[in-house]
């Protein structure tokens, strides 16, 4: 069995709890007009590098003594990583054999039988809610949002931890009747411990030049920090959830 991995970052702090490894994964079935990875879209791009799930494993023992004094552990991310799910039951498993905290930062626009493959053996998931609007969805990634959000519900009836990542967007994610329904939708997670919003930044941009690729999102600034912290009290006011800024 193979995964073609995208790149690897072994010292990582922002992608669950301590100190981890991410496994950043090749190949997605969204195009967000904001992507700072549009060069893991591709499944079969050439530069993607492939392991075994036990030559991946070589990589991840080496943090051990990191996951162990931080309560840190793996993350796979990508890309869309549930794309490989077969390749990342393998790895968990291996995982858990050596109680290694695992972990997975997804948008869920995959088919329920992917989530359902590796979720007995995941310890927290890191679920991107793009946008709650159908129809602002489809402009955002070009895909609806009604697997996304079916999909959390079945993450949330098995009882695995969730940490939801909203981008605030201006013009795009921040209208106050979408952070409300996102907020009350959120609400009715049992499992959600935590919505991070994170602002928006263009530092993927030269990516999308380099590709050739037309990014729309030119001119676009992030918001003040005064504005971000009504978004959060907002959003924390109707969910019922601690809400954090990344």
């Amino acid at each position: 069995m193979i995964g073609r991995i995208h790149s690897i970052d072994t010292f990582s702090t922002l992608d669950g709890p301590g100190i981890r490894t991410v496994v950043f994964m090749q190949g997605c079935h969204l195009r967000c007009k904001y992507c700072h990875n549009p060069d893991t879209w591709e499944l079969k791009s050439l530069s993607a590098q492939e392991y075994s799930p036990e030559e991946l494993m070589e990589v991840i023992r080496r943090s051990k003594p990191y996951f162990i004094a931080s309560g840190g552990g793996l993350t796979f991310s990508g890309g869309e990583p549930l794309l490989h799910d077969d390749f990342i039951k393998a790895v968990f498993l291996l995982c858990r054999e050596e109680n290694i905290s695992t972990a997975i930062d997804t948008s869920l626009y995959v088919k329920p039988a992917a989530l359902l493959n590796v979720m007995p053996l995941t310890n927290l998931v890191l679920a991107d809610i793009k946008h709650i609007n159908e129809e602002k969805s489809r402009c955002l990634t070009g895909m609806s949002n009604s697997l996304n959000l079916s999909n959390l519900k079945l993450i949330d009836s098995h009882d695995i931890p969730i940490w939801i990542r909203y981008v605030i967007i201006p013009a795009w994610t921040d209208a106050l009747e979408d952070l409300e329904e996102m907020a009350a939708f959120v609400g009715q997670l049992e499992h959600v411990e935590r919505i991070d919003l994170l602002p928006y930044h263009s530092l993927g941009k030269h990516k999308w030049d380099l590709l050739g690729y037309n990014y729309e999102l030119n001119g676009v600034t992030t918001h003040s920090p005064e504005a971000l912290e009504q978004f959060k009290n907002i959003i924390s006011a109707i969910s019922g959830k601690p809400v954090y800024l990344k």
